[in-house]
């Protein structure tokens, strides 16, 4: 039986794999390394975070993306954007040298068994684990308005579902939006031969101002901290004491997980946008419906439902984000997901301060956690927080238990000790 199974293999799933090998847990990663950033970002996206707020986690800290790049001559700077095909390239190597092997299997079920669980692949294989980590990442919890559901499949899309953007070149685009992905997303189409247009709920766009200067003065660093979720208190506290999030109100939690650090675009994509870009702002959607092999939208004054008007376009892109929710994690067992504590009015679990939920040896990692601890789980800059303290909380789980993991320092995988 191992000590613990990390499903997913994402940021938020490596950095938990490489605290728990390093603590001598004997762990299964099971996912596509990288997934959600190899299949599901178009070429030529760029991280919005800063490069030295973007590292993956080990405990040694010797495995970060600037310790990649410098061994590739490349220099990644302050308030100059990455690559998202860089970061991607840097959590493969990350997963190489960090963490067990990743095995790409499907995990279909989790259920409750004598000692822990039991885990099912689609591939055919199970086995059994005193512990559970569920690092499945946002693909699960992709948002679309319910105006577009009545469509053909092939009439709208989320913005994750898309790789390659020239697909719609010469086509009339709707992008629905207003954060970074929205905005990204529209100006992408448009530089590969799209007509898009941004339709959206917001009276106005909101764009983040160019990063300070790493080094300020005194005074200038005391009124507006730098922090890996940007610069001001408000961020430096979700980025930098996120646990102090699950001392609050539950309804309270779920509120700032839904709403601190809204829908804003990159200020080094404001000129691509904006030049080429035209916008729909205040409206709303009533309907979508197809016709004459075009989607015919009603959009209204958003709130109101009145000054009612129709546009006509090719395709749709859904760039409305993702919501956390339980009720979507068809892989474990219905009687185990129903009987987890949420938080507040949200369909997320309530976690421990080791990440557990109510049902002993339940983890979850990224964005179910940020109900728990606030915003920062949104984001790669939360791994760091999350990946220790997660263990942490294994360790406890499985001490308590009665288990013995394995001694501290050994890397184990599923082949054994590497």
């Amino acid at each position: 039986m191992y000590d613990l199974a990390v499903i997913g293999a994402g940021p938020y799933g490596l950095s938990v794999a490489a605290h728990a090998a390093t603590a001598g847990l004997r762990t299964r990663v099971l996912g596509r390394p990288m997934a959600s950033w190899r299949d599901h970002m178009p070429h030529g996206m760029f991280l919005k975070s800063e490069p030295w707020a973007s590292n993956l986690s080990d405990p040694a800290g010797r495995h970060t993306l600037d310790a990649y790049c410098s061994a590739r001559g490349l220099r990644p700077t302050h308030g100059n954007p990455l690559a998202i095909s860089t970061f991607t390239e840097y959590g493969l190597w990350f997963a190489r040298r960090a963490a067990p092997r990743p095995e790409e299997l499907t995990v279909t079920r989790v259920v409750p068994g004598p000692g822990g669980f039991l885990v099912e692949t689609a591939e055919g294989e199970s086995f059994r684990t005193r512990t559970v980590a569920l690092a499945i990442g946002v693909l699960p919890f992709v948002n679309i308005p319910a105006p577009l559901r009545a469509l053909p499949g092939d009439r709208y899309s989320h913005s994750s579902g898309h790789r390659d953007l020239s697909r719609f070149a010469g086509q009339d685009v709707t992008v629905v939006g207003a954060g970074q992905a929205a905005l990204e997303t529209a100006a992408l189409l448009a530089e590969h031969g799209a007509r898009p247009r941004l339709l959206a709920r917001a009276d106005r766009l909101h764009w983040n101002t160019p990063p300070q200067p790493l080094r300020r003065s005194p005074l200038r660093a005391l009124r507006e901290p730098h922090s890996g979720l940007g610069t001001g208190w408000s961020s430096w506290v979700w980025s930098e004491i996120p646990g102090c999030v699950r001392h609050l109100p539950g309804r309270t939690r779920a509120r700032i997980a839904a709403t601190a650090l809204g829908p804003a675009g990159a200020w080094w994509l404001r000129d691509r946008f904006e030049q080429r870009v035209p916008v729909e702002l205040g409206h709303e959607m009533l309907s979508a419906t197809e016709a004459d092999g075009r989607v015919r939208l009603v959009l209204a004054a958003a709130g109101t439902r009145t000054g009612t008007r129709t546009v006509e376009t090719d395709h749709v892109v859904a760039a409305t984000g993702f919501t956390p929710d339980l009720g979507r994690l068809g892989m474990l067992d219905d009687r185990l997901r129903c009987s987890l504590a949420t938080v507040g009015p949200s369909r997320s679990p309530e976690l421990s301060a080791g990440f557990e939920s109510s049902y002993p040896g339940l983890f979850f990692a990224g964005l179910l956690a940020a109900p728990s601890f606030g915003p920062s789980m949104r984001f790669v800059h939360g791994a760091t927080f999350t990946a220790g303290r997660l263990v942490r909380g294994v360790r406890y789980r499985l001490s308590r238990s009665g288990s013995v993991p394995g001694q501290p320092g050994e890397v184990r995988s599923r082949a054994g000790v590497r």
